[in-house]
């Protein structure tokens, strides 16, 4: 349990994703494989290159073969489900080059189409699978080691915790899902996060930058840079608060907002959501089922949508049968957005799927 927080605000601390522990403890084993050493402290890279230390609860060989490593989940200040989970991985070296990813006890197993990885693989996400790939191959060639390795991923209590998530909704089975893009966990704080965006927007209208882009995560700020060119300043992280770059927009309007994000987020804001978040939104299925017959979705097509697992499921169903799914939602979401902001701001929303490809854009010079 937490300690109870302060009744003074205070920074908020940041935390670790289980990618990140995964990465650790991955490492660590394979480290005691090749070299034979063992540690109390593993040091990993994240995705944008800045190196971070875990202290491990373990690093042993085992009896059946291999090593295994554990690590304590340290989520930061986020209410996080996983925060002080063990996250622990087993290796063996393998004949053949390369990863092979294994889910263990506690950790899921995909069971329905429309998520980002197949079914029957194991609920590791690709950041963390190349992240532990990468770290992996720069040990083997440290050690001169031309085999591969076999990964299994566990967390304690794993399968109870993902009770508490949307993993069994979505057909991820067992256990949690090993996530992160970032390698980091960022305190979820209302007001904090708020603050954020409005100081975000302020100094980019400041420095003169009248057009600015709001994105929800890592690829959708990636697929602005790719379309625009736009500097760090003028991208703004919003998060799931698109409600609260809307809104700033009226005291430090812009000429230009490019509201960016994941096709499940646009559909929220497409149905009148601010908050993005699923405690607070949710995916509004049989309302995409409208949207793709008000532009000539048939019968089965809108079945189809309606009883799709996800929303990238269902937009992948409407874009095989050249339903533009994706557009007419960008289509809602400016409608909305346009209600909020000041008619000078000229307003776009693109939405992207996991790959970060624009799947569905409106307003701006489209």
């Amino acid at each position: 349990m937490r300690e109870e927080t302060a009744e003074q605000p205070a920074p908020l601390r940041s935390g670790l994703t289980t990618g990140t522990c995964a990465t650790a403890t991955s490492l660590a084993a394979a480290t005691l494989l090749l070299g034979g050493s063992a540690s109390d402290a593993v040091a990993v890279t994240l995705p944008k290159g800045r190196e971070v230390t875990l202290r491990l609860e373990y690093c042993h060989a085992l009896i059946t073969g291999g090593a295994g490593a554990g690590t304590l989940k340290d989520a930061g200040d986020d209410p996080d489900v996983t925060h002080g989970a063990l996250v622990h991985a087993q290796v063996r070296l393998t004949a053949g080059p390369g990863v092979v990813f294994v889910a263990g006890e506690g950790v899921g197993t995909v069971t329905r189409p429309g998520l980002v990885l197949g079914v029957g693989e194991p609920a590791i996400n690709p950041v963390p699978r190349r992240m532990m790939s990468e770290h992996l191959a720069r040990l083997a060639a440290a050690h001169g080691y031309g085999g591969g390795f076999e990964v299994t991923v566990g967390v304690r209590d794993g399968a109870e915790l993902a009770l508490k998530t949307m993993n069994p909704r979505l057909g991820i089975l067992g256990g949690l899902s090993i996530l992160g893009t970032s390698g980091i966990v960022r305190p979820f704080s209302c007001a904090a996060y708020i603050a954020s965006i409005q100081q975000g927007i302020d100094v980019a209208h400041t420095n003169g930058y009248q057009h600015i882009a709001a994105c929800t995560g890592n690829a959708s700020e990636d697929t602005i840079r790719r379309l625009y060119g736009l500097p760090d300043i003028a991208l703004i992280e919003m998060g799931d608060f698109v409600g609260a770059v809307l809104k700033h927009l009226r005291k430090v309007p812009v000429a230009r907002l490019s509201l960016c994000g994941g096709f499940g987020k646009i559909s929220k804001l497409a149905a009148g959501h601010m908050d993005l978040h699923s405690r607070h939104s949710a995916i509004d299925l049989p309302q995409l089922a409208r949207w793709a017959a008000a532009i000539g979705a048939d019968d089965s097509l809108q079945a189809a949508i309606h009883g799709a697992n996800t929303s990238q499921q269902a937009v992948a169903l409407a874009h095989a049968r050249q339903v533009s799914l994706g557009s007419e939602v960008c289509r809602h979401a400016l409608a909305f957005a346009r209600q909020i902001v000041p008619t000078q701001v000229q307003v776009e929303v693109i939405a992207i799927d996991r790959q970060g490809d624009v799947i569905g854009r409106a307003g701006g010079d489209t």
